[in-house]
């Protein structure tokens, strides 16, 4: 009988899963899930980049910790959000894979019971950064799970984990938030004037990490603003191998920003670890383990860069998309409608069939970078010359 049938309200969700956008049909399934109905020992979480796939892993998490379904106010909602629950295990890679040592520790720690009263959860943000050998590893311990533990997967497409892996996972699939949708939660949860947070949803493109530091840092704004206007100004090969240039200086500059303080923090780690102080005298383990954290460094360093790169691509493809919708007279709001002059040239300068082959030479440059280790300059200087604009359509 329905709450309606019976005079009784509808149970409203549980307040962790405030923290998740426009994806009421998602909530719904985990919340009963967290409540009882429909448990079950292995979860898939699917989506686009920047729809929410590890918060909404994560905000599960909790509510399977939570006496309450995720009251977000409790001490297990409080640890397992900030990353400090004993029996919540997140794993988060800037590596291009996950190493298969890091799987069997997983495995070996589902293997054992929680600490407390309800749930061992292990969550791994990036499935998808697992290799064959690290999904071999991990399949034995989801076809025969403990009864008390939970595995959380997330990858942007089910096809991104191996078969036999996701057979055995329920699916959860995540879309992506609307502009307004985001647009509402910078100003709701961030305080974000409404201009700006405007801005940042439409930029962002429903990327919600995306979306907030375009809110937050100017400095982001600013860089986002120079590569959208690339595309009206790459007229000679000269600006094209200039644009080359810049988005590969600026995506090191931004690397460097943000590797410095992880890196620095990692190394104090390890020295305490060791008894090392100043240059005082070093154990004999010391060496092999600051080399093994150094290669860490720099191959995580090279994923951040090529993360940043992958941005400024995707902000290019958004340009010439709106140059497609212009061109064709779509009356929706652009994209990047601040440039909305430099659209214009580019939708009377080039036709929607030349734009379309300018984005995907954007996604093989993308593919040189992502897949063949292509050094992000050659890939991007050639990418540059197809988006070369070659004359005046009037």
């Amino acid at each position: 009988m329905t709450g309606a049938a019976t005079g009784q309200a509808p149970q409203r969700t549980a307040p962790i899963w405030d923290t998740l956008v426009g994806q009421r049909h998602v909530i719904s399934t985990l919340d009963r899930a967290a409540r009882g109905d429909g448990m079950t020992h292995a979860w898939l979480f699917t989506g686009p980049p920047g729809s929410g796939r590890s918060n909404a892993a994560l905000a599960f998490a909790a509510a399977l910790q939570c006496e309450r379904g995720g009251c977000h106010d409790c001490h297990s909602c409080r640890t397992v959000m900030g990353g400090t629950h004993a029996d919540v295990t997140a794993v988060r890679t800037d590596a291009l894979v996950i190493a298969v040592k890091d799987v069997r520790e997983l495995v070996r720690k589902a293997a054992l019971s929680p600490n407390g009263e309800r749930w061992q959860v292990i969550l791994i943000e990036d499935a998808d950064r697992l290799n064959d050998h690290g999904f071999n590893a991990l399949l034995k311990a989801i076809e025969e799970p403990n009864a008390r533990t939970v595995w959380l997967l997330c990858a942007p497409t089910a096809e991104d984990v191996l078969v036999t892996i996701r057979s055995r996972c329920r699916l959860v699939t995540l879309t992506t938030p609307t502009a307004a949708q985001v647009s509402d939660f910078l100003v709701r949860t961030d305080g974000v004037p409404p201009t700006i947070a405007a801005h940042a949803a439409r930029a962002s493109q429903g990327h919600i990490g995306r979306a907030r530091a375009l809110a937050r840092d100017e400095g982001t704004r600013n860089r986002r603003a120079e590569v959208v206007r690339w595309p009206a100004k790459l007229t000679s090969l000269g600006s094209c191998m200039n644009a080359a240039g810049n988005l590969v200086e600026v995506a090191k500059q931004e690397t460097d920003a943000q590797s410095a303080e992880v890196e620095a923090r990692e190394k104090a780690e390890l020295d305490r670890s060791y008894g090392v102080e100043g240059r005082g005298k070093r154990p004999r383990e010391y060496a092999p383990a600051l080399k093994e954290l150094e290669a860490g460094q720099k191959r995580r360093a090279k994923r951040r860069l090529l993360d940043v790169i992958d941005r400024a691509l995707m902000d290019l493809v958004s340009v010439y998309r709106d140059a497609i919708a212009f061109g064709v007279g779509a009356r929706s709001e652009l994209v990047n409608e601040e440039i909305r002059a430099d659209i214009a040239q580019l939708a009377r300068r080039s036709s929607p069939e030349e734009h379309l082959r300018r984005i995907e030479a954007i996604f093989i440059a993308r593919e040189q970078m992502l897949e063949f280790n292509v050094q992000p300059a050659t890939a991007l200087e050639s990418m540059m010359v197809a988006l070369r604009l070659e004359g005046d359509r009037r």
